[in-house]
């Protein structure tokens, strides 16, 4: 089955109009999911919604309200908010360039792949992926997805560009306040000419296929024991938590990182799938003129 476009539109730069269409870039992994049951049953716990005096409602008769003070709403339907009037609802203007550098990283927030929406589309579309490639810029703009507007940034990736939703200023902490207890000081050359060594012997390219949920994995493991067991329950090797020995010294660092350049080098964990075929998802539609 084709891919559902996430958003179609069109990016404007200036006076020219590329028609797209976006798709989400990440799917969700392997999580294991749990239900609330009533044990005494074996049931699922279930949730109503309900109104104080008066009980259960029928979804048909609830809107969404907006508080504006105590138990005083202003109420909104689906269709006066779908109403709202923006013009990035259709129309992501690149407002910007800056460097990628120039964005911290802590700013990103979710990918999506842009792909042009047609044939005509693609002339336009190239140009712009390959001068933001030689230029080594982000587009940056707004766009209304999904009942708000983000700020976005553009970029190439491979043949086609992957926009980003940023994270507005005000939804992320100040460093500052974190960071202020540590001391401003110089590190031990030493130190460092061996912590550096054991970053180089670690070094390699990036494979994020080499990782996998090791939690998710120890939870199906502990799933698949309760149902083999006959009692129901299972026996847990709970290792006694510690506090890691900390080194109150120099010498104390020093012997742990010539250690750790001491020790093989272990290979990264392979995911459980990785050598598995997957099939490969479907291209996205593609419209005609």
């Amino acid at each position: 089955m084709p891919a559902r476009a996430y958003w179609q539109g069109q990016i404007r730069l200036a006076l020219v109009s590329i028609p797209v269409e976006i798709y989400s870039a990440t799917k969700s992994g392997a999580a294991i999911s749990f239900r609330q049951i009533h044990e005494p049953s074996g049931k699922r716990i279930h949730y109503e919604k309900v109104v104080d005096g008066i009980g259960p409602v029928d979804p048909d008769e609830i809107m969404k309200g907006f508080e504006i003070a105590k138990g005083d709403y202003v109420l909104l339907d689906e269709e006066e908010i779908a109403g709202v009037k923006l013009e990035s609802k259709r129309t992501l203007e690149l407002t910007q360039f800056v460097d990628l550098a120039d964005v911290d990283a802590i700013y990103y927030d979710r990918p999506y792949y842009v792909v042009p929406a047609d044939d005509l589309a693609d002339e336009a579309f190239i140009v712009l992926r390959e001068a933001l490639r030689r230029a080594k810029k982000v587009g940056l703009g707004q766009l209304a997805l999904r009942g708000r507007e983000y700020v976005v940034a553009l970029k190439p990736c491979g043949r086609g560009m992957v926009l980003e939703t940023l994270r507005y200023a005000d939804e992320v902490n100040k460093a500052a306040g974190y960071f202020r207890d540590i001391p401003d000081a110089k590190p031990d050359e030493d130190l460092l000419d061996l912590a550096t060594t054991l970053i180089e012997k670690k070094s390699g390219k990036f494979d994020a296929s080499e990782f996998h949920d090791r939690y998710v994995d120890a939870l199906r493991e502990l799933i698949d024991r309760k149902l083999k067991s006959k009692t129901g329950k299972v026996s847990l090797d709970l290792e006694e938590e510690r506090d890691p020995a900390r080194g109150s010294n120099v010498i104390d660092l020093m012997a742990a990182l010539k250690k750790s350049l001491d020790r093989p080098a272990a290979p990264a964990a392979k995911s459980a799938t990785s050598a598995a075929k997957t099939k490969k998802p479907a291209a996205p539609r593609r419209k005609r003129a």
